[in-house]
């Protein structure tokens, strides 16, 4: 295998610790934690947190559920990650529509086009959120005791179908602008999205749906295998940008994984970096340069 594609692993069940640690030190670029609305135990962004004070060179995307969770919390809570992390934080994008996911909330099942709305909405208003402090909002002088610049704070003023969000977000904006959104090409908003997952039998179904994926909007594409098959991933080098695996694995084994499929790209300060994926310039300081400008 000639390209070196980025390494994931979903990590769920016991030994969470031991296995992102063991992932790190193997040279994964992001783990995932999946995760049910449904209470069973720690939610993923809580395990995130205890993670990002543990690790130091890995990516961590928490498993959040657009459909039940509050839409303004979850940026907030996905942008003090980032900043936990100093930069390494990601988005799983969930979307449980089951009745028992609902009830938990309180509220009536969202199905079709308006569950495909409703995610739509959600990354949308999340990353609307994590622009809404520009980058040079904070001010810090002690002289005129002035702590950031009002003009620079901006509030979103988002309406959807079911929510509407003022903002701005409580946190300033995360270190990487933007983290990083992945979530499966069937949830049909791939052009929200920065890594589009593909789980498919074979490797010709893979490599449609990852041209469908790039042409819908998709940053990177990374197959989402149950099992290692390194004659898959051969037929799919230059096709994915990475791989994420879903299968359970111990720590142990994780270094012969990633011996299998090849040295990874190296890991750089911040998910972004290591994914190859520039920094976004802030919306609201792009319209107000513009503003200057016109």
């Amino acid at each position: 295998m000639t390209q070196r594609l980025h390494l994931a692993l979903d990590v769920t069940g016991e030994d969470v610790e031991d296995r992102v640690l063991a992932a790190e030190a193997a040279g994964f670029a992001f783990v995932t934690l999946t995760d049910s609305p449904v209470p069973a135990g720690i939610e993923a962004g809580v395990r995130a947190a205890f993670l990002s004070r543990r690790t130091s060179r890995i990516g961590i995307l928490p498993q959040l559920h657009a459909t039940v969770t509050e839409p303004f919390h979850l940026a907030t809570q996905l942008a003090s990650l980032d900043h936990a992390s100093q930069g390494r934080a990601g988005w799983l994008v969930g979307a449980d529509s089951s009745p028992a996911a609902f009830a938990s909330v309180g509220e009536p099942p969202v199905t079709g086009d308006d569950l495909r709305r409703e995610v739509d909405d959600v990354i949308d208003v999340a990353r609307r959120l994590w622009d809404s402090w520009e980058d040079d909002a904070i001010i810090r002088d002690t002289a005129t005791g002035r702590f950031l610049d009002p003009d620079r704070v901006h509030h979103v003023d988002f309406t959807g179908a079911r929510f509407s969000v003022t903002g701005p977000l409580i946190t300033p904006r995360p270190p990487q602008g933007q983290l990083v959104v992945a979530g499966a090409d069937t949830l049909a908003v791939t052009g929200r999205l920065d890594i589009a997952l593909v789980a498919a039998e074979g490797a010709d179904e893979i490599a449609g749906r990852a041209v469908r994926a790039r042409a819908d909007g998709a940053r990177l594409v990374f197959a989402d295998v149950d099992a290692l098959d390194v004659r898959l991933l051969d037929r799919l080098a230059g096709v994915v940008d990475g791989v994420r695996l879903r299968a359970a694995v111990t720590g142990a084994d994780l270094p012969a994984v990633a011996a299998a499929i090849g040295p990874p790209p190296p890991a750089r300060r911040t998910l972004r970096e290591t994914l190859g994926l520039p920094r976004p310039a802030n919306r609201y300081t792009l319209s107000r340069l513009v503003d200057q400008n016109a």
